[in-house]
């Protein structure tokens, strides 16, 4: 009945839930000495699979291309401070809104979605 559309939001929510628990512990090592800042990626790894799923039409194809999209955790070694530590509050924070705001209008067009269905089998 949902086609992928639940599972596609599904794995979005959870790596967009990852993101932020990586931005977070940027913002709490901000002062530790040789922290290096972490960012996580799979916006672009998702949409490759998405893309080259969608040309094969076929709905197993899709599934088995959200469910096998995962996250990368990685961080780079540059460092502009003394102390080595290179986390920019500024930065992090922005990012950290960007993936809240992105989190919370995919939230609310699942619930819409949801809330469509159920509005269509009570057949007001």
């Amino acid at each position: 009945m949902f086609g992928n559309t639940i599972a596609m939001a599904q794995k979005s929510l959870d790596c967009l839930w990852k993101k932020q628990e990586v931005l977070s512990n940027n913002l709490a090592n901000i002062d530790t000495p040789g922290f290096k800042r972490q960012q996580v990626s799979f916006e672009e790894a998702f949409r490759k699979r998405l893309t080259a799923a969608d040309e094969t039409k076929s709905s197993a194809k899709m599934r088995e291309a959200i469910e096998g999209t995962n996250y990368t955790i990685y961080s780079r070694d540059d460092s502009a401070r003394v102390d080595e530590n290179n986390v920019n509050a500024d930065v992090e924070e922005t990012e950290m809104t960007r993936t809240w705001l992105h989190y919370y209008y995919l939230l609310q067009s699942v619930t819409s979605d949801v809330k469509r269905y159920q509005t269509a089998i009570k057949g007001q």
